[in-house]
């Protein structure tokens, strides 16, 4: 089944599009499914000039068209009906929600709740504004639907992992209700999922940067977050613990090449690089016949993927490093890279304000302090969850570090230059 909607024209204007930087030749319908009588679910496939297609999926509402034509949620008319973007409807929203809730097949699409699970099916229902590359639906203050819109085959890491935290019961993710998906080909696709919805929480990227702004500006109350800090680490240590635990682990060699091909790729596009290339070699070498432990683990972790609420911390948006190939974000690794991924993290919080003001050198070491005694509060509580201090392995965490930053260093010089500084100075302290 066709369906006749301009999703050429419309699909660049979402926030959620992926392919603005390329050129978009024609947009051709992949899969329809039928909801329910005014509802479907269609996968769409956005062709391109050069290089392959990207899949998207939309949930249709259709409904009479709205004669002021004022509607942002309108896709366009088919005929004599219109079709709207229907996860700005409460009331489709929340028969996705009911789909779920029954565990619901129909055709391709299998909807799943979890065990033990009650869904707020009578809560109200808002679209966040916070989501970019998917779209979520707030219902009350229980739960929220994440439904993803760039699609890819294969399992999803995030329903993966959140699945198994959950059902082991671990509270330091927000627990997994429920999930949705398809097969396409004889290929599986992840269409969206439901989580526990974390009512009063507050995201560890602007906590830390609220610290670490009050510390360089000299305000009230400066250097509160340690406290926290230590919960993080302990929270981190306990997902860490429960991975390992459910999906096992194994013994490999250190990942020398990768992080060597990375540092090369990053070193010829960004001639900062390139007094450091030699000694970020030796400390990679150094490590090349190292064997070390590796399970699953967040893969993407930093300030920004932690929320704390009046409780405890959680950990989010389990779907691994964005860009990177889905086979890639569920190989395991070394917990050390969420580790580095975090102490990363901190030393951005302080030194984006240490550029910001132009730092002297007393605000330099502000900055270095606040940094230094997080990251202390991190690994020490780290240590406490887990009984081994990541500073323990120092050499490893100082690749892992190294590895992060040589990245930001790539993505730096080609988004904001202003913060270029930031990777750089890690980058001097580390290789040395």
């Amino acid at each position: 089944m066709d369906i006749n909607l301009p999703f050429d024209r419309w699909l660049p204007q979402q926030r959620w599009y992926g392919g603005r930087s390329r050129e978009l030749v024609s947009v051709t319908t992949a899969d329809v499914v039928a909801l329910r009588d005014d509802l479907d679910l269609v996968l769409v496939d956005a062709n391109f000039a050069a290089g392959a297609p990207e899949r998207y999926q939309v949930v249709v509402r259709w409904g009479a068209p709205n004669p002021s034509g004022e509607d942002t949620t309108l896709i366009g008319t088919d005929g004599d009906r219109a079709g709207y973007d229907a996860l700005h409807d409460p009331g489709a929203a929340h028969h996705l929600l009911s789909l779920i809730d029954s565990s619901a097949g129909i055709g391709d699409v299998t909807f799943v709740k979890e065990p033990g699970v009650t869904l707020p099916l009578d809560a109200p229902a808002k679209v966040s504004s916070a989501e970019q590359s998917n779209t979520s639906v707030i219902f009350g203050k229980e739960a929220m639907l994440k439904v993803f819109r760039r699609i890819s085959p294969g399992i999803n890491p995030d329903i993966e992992l959140n699945r198994v935290l959950g059902r082991a019961g671990n509270v330091h993710a927000a627990r997994l209700f429920g999930s949705f998906d398809t097969t396409l080909a004889g290929e599986p696709y992840a269409l969206g999922m439901v989580n526990e919805f974390a009512a009063g929480s507050t995201e560890g990227w602007d906590m830390a940067l609220a610290d670490a702004h009050a510390v360089l500006d000299g305000g009230a109350g400066a250097g509160d977050f340690a406290a926290d800090s230590h919960a993080l680490g302990e929270a981190v240590a306990s997902v860490h613990a429960t991975l390992a635990a459910e999906l096992g682990t194994s013994t490999v060699a250190f990942p020398a090449a990768t992080v060597l091909d990375r540092l090369h790729a990053t070193a010829a596009a960004v001639s900062e690089l390139a007094p450091y290339v030699g000694q970020i070699e030796q400390r990679y070498r150094a490590l090349a016949d190292q064997d070390i432990t590796v399970h699953r683990m967040h893969g993407d972790l930093h300030l920004g993927q932690v929320l704390r609420t009046p409780q405890r911390w959680l950990l989010i948006d389990f779907e691994g490093e964005p860009g990177q190939p889905l086979e890639d974000r569920r190989r395991p690794d070394s917990p050390l890279r969420d580790v580095a991924g975090m102490l990363r993290s901190y030393e951005y919080a302080a030194y984006q304000r240490l550029i910001e003001r132009g730092g002297d050198d007393e605000l330099a070491a502000r900055a270095t302090d606040w940094v230094e005694r997080n990251v202390a509060a991190f690994c020490a509580g780290y240590a406490s969850a887990a009984g081994t201090d990541p500073r323990d392995q120092a050499e490893l965490l100082a690749a892992y570090e190294l590895d992060k930053a040589v990245y930001e260093a790539g993505y730096e010089a080609r988004y904001r230059p202003s913060w270029l500084p930031i990777p750089m100075r890690s980058i001097a302290r580390l290789a040395g």
